[in-house]
């Protein structure tokens, strides 16, 4: 683990050269003592797959301080027993109908549509970031036999609660969005909602269950058949 400065009020702690889930474990540990032990001097932490940034008031406290209270975090994380996060259940309706990559995916990875809804499902993911757009948890890592590149050319619009598949991550859009990854399902899940607290279902650190569930069920959790119509565009 290293300490460097990232601007006049912030630092970066970089805890790994790898994404790991052990790391992203640890960076979950930091981000909380540093939540306790910072206060008022704290403004914001913004983790990422193997760093933490960590931005604090110049007008409350120094250079010196901040320093100090980071460093404290990280000798306590050392001796201390890493929370896994919680595990958080997304339903997910996987049909060609609401996931349009879906059938060349499956064909791509010589499998059964239903053998790649199954594969897609049946693992735990690990929130390892959260960027992009507000609520879009960068997750991992799909099985290898799923693994596929961004569109060479990405949609104009991807709807509201689309799971996709890019490399070996997966993850949920939480709005409408142009993207390149490959659309799998809806989730009719909201992702992000500012007027909550808190705004995200999912917070690094944390793990995801995908549970597949009928067009009938989704419609019933939320979904619309907008969605439906947008997904297939």
């Amino acid at each position: 683990m290293r300490i460097e400065i990232a601007s006049e009020n912030s630092f970066i702690i970089y805890f790994n050269d790898q994404i790991a889930a052990d790391t992203t474990a640890q960076i979950s540990a930091c981000a909380g003592l540093l939540r306790q032990s910072m206060g008022s001097l704290l403004v914001d932490l913004v983790p990422s797959y193997a760093s933490l940034l960590v931005i604090y008031h110049l007008h409350i406290g120094d250079h010196y301080q901040a320093k100090q209270l980071i460093k404290q975090a990280l000798a306590q994380i050392q001796d201390a027993a890493i929370s896994q996060g919680k595990l958080v259940h997304l339903p997910v309706y996987y049909s060609e109908e609401s996931g349009p990559d879906l059938a060349q995916l499956a064909a791509a990875a010589k499998l059964s549509v239903a053998d790649t809804i199954a594969l897609h499902h049946s693992r735990h993911y690990q929130v390892y970031a959260i960027g992009f757009a507000p609520g879009f948890a960068y997750l991992g890592e799909v099985d290898e036999r799923l693994a596929a590149p961004r569109k060479a050319t990405p949609r104009l619009k991807v709807p509201k609660g689309a799971v996709a598949i890019a490399d070996r991550q997966t993850a949920v859009y939480p709005s409408q969005s142009p993207g390149g990854w490959n659309l799998i399902g809806l989730c009719p899940t909201p992702m992000f909602n500012a007027e909550q607290e808190p705004p995200m279902p999912v917070n690094v650190g944390d793990q995801i269950k995908f549970e597949p569930i009928s067009r009938a069920e989704f419609l019933q959790q939320g979904g619309n058949e907008q969605l439906l119509l947008e997904s297939s565009l």
